[in-house]
């Protein structure tokens, strides 16, 4: 490939919006172009990575026994609406209606659609178990999208389902399915981890998550130097709470005014944050037709684990309740709730930090008011006690090691849906024994275009990609310094026969630029080897640089094929090596 007959639009500056690295470098190298705020067009040098990226994917599938189909993108919301994630999905669905009124949606994800196929054209068992997959574009209106393909509008996916008739063959398609993406992951060259995970809008209760480690993420990753990885909404440490053992003194209310948080609260009242109750109250949406108020308690400055609150009280939704709902069910605003003397019409949660404490202060439910000296049972109760709390840096895991954070990257992530689909949808099968039974299943989705970045934000560098030859545009860049010169073009061109001949893809610097612009610009597009066809080409001498580590070594061209091959053999072991 010509250098000069492909559409490379390099540039010196990164826009000034853009935070993340992999955004930055992959605009200045001309691999992605913003048609509007989270959609992007994926220029010839990013299709091509994308292109390896599924062959990648489309091998080990294969080898798992998953098969390709495709669905469409435009879906009909009845079945969505059946599911109930019509409503349950939330803003980032996006809708739309036909010229006949008729309710659509953009898929962001297809169980529903996967499921009625299977439903409509799978009635024993011994069909089962099946696993299917596509690669297709979905579609989520962020409200915030940003760090460039990261977090866009519209992005590639795989997404995978497997149907089975028992719970066998969901297992045995799930565990071939995280070996797939394992396989998948190393090859491609990525620096990863397994995760714990909450299964958000998909349903089901079991969920891995494949998250890569970077400077710049949308989750935190919660791991050790064991064996213990989760993301935050997951994680879980070892309880370290010892109950304290004075008396119970005599409830008092104290005025606390303009104290809205633990620690104005703490300052107004003169006592350890600690010592304080935090309250927060939620809305929770058990059913279309039922709404529970759930008062949750937390010592100080804990955080709420909302997915760890939501698992436990089994709900369809969970939002922090508005000041109307606020003073209805409890009398004043947030800032000033609390739990004495409220109604059983309100559940009350509380988590294990909570039950050691005695003396405690909380909201007294009357603006600007707290009480002191609460005490469980005694003045107020607690319906039930749990972990709801989000953990922090340096508590121990479950695997006795200190727990560390680092920004991740969602590159993957697999469900064991059960049946949670199929009841709501009918799917169901001929059992062995001739009975109905809920077909079960699995889902099993990594982020195509987005590996693009987790890749690029792990291994750019200040000037510019370097992809791993696994997936890299091409595999070698050959650059002549001056392409006026007859010699140096005509080696060059020798060269790119010699290397295409041997199987790799081969993109040649044709242009008549400075050769300081050329070797920028290689730099920038992050192609593995580079050669440089310089001034001794008429001695047959060129030099062979490695994007990765800089490192350049003067070679005879008839060595070159070889060098090549020896090289990014080294590299390849090198990127296996740095993902496992």
């Amino acid at each position: 490939m010509q250098q000069s007959k492909i559409l490379i639009p390099t540039k010196k500056e990164a826009p000034s919006d853009a935070e993340a690295l992999s955004h930055k470098m992959m605009v200045r190298a001309g691999y992605i172009y913003q048609v509007s705020a989270g959609v992007w067009a994926y220029l010839p040098m990013a299709y091509r990575v994308i292109r390896k990226v599924e062959n990648i994917i489309r091998q080990e599938m294969e080898k798992a026994g998953a098969v390709e189909m495709m669905m469409p993108a435009l879906l009909p919301a009845d079945l969505w609406k059946e599911s109930g994630r019509y409503e349950s999905y939330g803003d980032n669905l996006f809708k739309l209606k036909d010229r006949r009124d008729r309710d659509f949606i953009m898929g962001p994800t297809h169980e529903e659609t996967f499921t009625e196929v299977i439903r409509d054209s799978i009635k024993s068992y011994k069909k089962l178990p099946l696993v299917v997959y596509q690669l297709q574009d979905k579609f989520r209106d962020e409200d915030r999208p940003r760090y460039g393909i990261l977090r866009g509008k519209e992005f590639e996916m795989l997404d995978g389902y497997s149907f089975s008739a028992d719970q066998a063959g969901l297992d045995q398609a799930y565990d071939l399915q995280a070996r797939a993406y394992r396989n998948i992951f190393d090859r491609i060259g990525l620096d990863y981890k397994v995760i714990l995970a909450d299964s958000g809008t998909m349903g089901g209760k079991n969920s891995q998550e494949f998250s890569a480690p970077a400077e710049v993420g949308e989750d935190i990753i919660a791991y050790t130097d064991g064996d213990y990885a989760a993301n935050l909404e997951k994680a879980t440490s070892k309880f370290t709470g010892v109950q304290q053992t004075a008396e119970p003194e005599k409830l008092e209310k104290k005025p606390t005014p303009g104290a809205h948080s633990v620690d104005e609260a703490a300052e107004s009242l003169g006592i350890d944050s600690n010592q304080i109750i935090k309250t927060m109250f939620y809305m929770a949406k058990m059913s279309e037709e039922e709404t529970q108020p759930v008062l949750v308690l937390m010592r100080g400055n804990d955080e709420v684990n909302e997915a760890k609150l939501k698992d436990e009280l089994g709900c369809e939704e969970l939002e922090l309740a508005d000041e109307e709902d606020a003073v209805k069910y409890l009398g004043a605003h947030p800032g000033s709730l609390g739990p004495v003397g409220v109604g059983e019409d309100v559940k009350i949660y509380a988590d294990n930090y909570v039950k050691v404490m005695v003396n405690m202060a909380c909201g007294a439910n009357d603006d600007g008011h707290h009480y002191i000296n609460a005490n469980i049972d005694r003045d107020f109760r607690v319906d039930q006690f749990g972990d709801f709390r989000n953990v922090k840096e340096g508590e121990i895991a479950p695997d006795g090691y200190p727990i560390k954070f680092t920004p991740g990257i969602e590159i993957g992530h697999i469900f064991k849906l059960g049946t949670h689909y199929s009841k709501k949808l009918g799917a169901q099968v001929l059992d062995n024994n001739g009975r109905l039974v809920d077909v079960i299943m699995g889902s099993y989705g990594i982020g195509v275009s987005r590996l693009l970045s987790a890749v690029a934000e792990q291994t750019a560098d200040d000037n510019g990609l370097v992809w791993p030859d696994s997936i890299a545009p091409f595999d070698v860049h050959v650059i002549p310094v001056n392409a006026k010169k007859a010699d140096q073009m005509e080696m060059a061109n020798e060269l790119t026969v010699a290397l295409e001949k041997a199987g790799y893809d081969v993109l040649v610097d044709d242009r008549k630029e400075r050769a300081g612009v050329k070797f920028a610009d290689s730099d920038l597009i992050g192609i593995p080897i580079r050669i440089t066809v310089g001034k001794k080409a008429s001695d047959g001498i060129v030099e062979v640089k490695i994007r990765k580590t800089g490192e350049t070594v003067e070679v005879k061209t008839e060595e070159v094929v070889n060098t090549v091959a020896i090289l990014l053999k080294q590299l390849s072991g090198q990127d296996d090596a740095e993902a496992k």
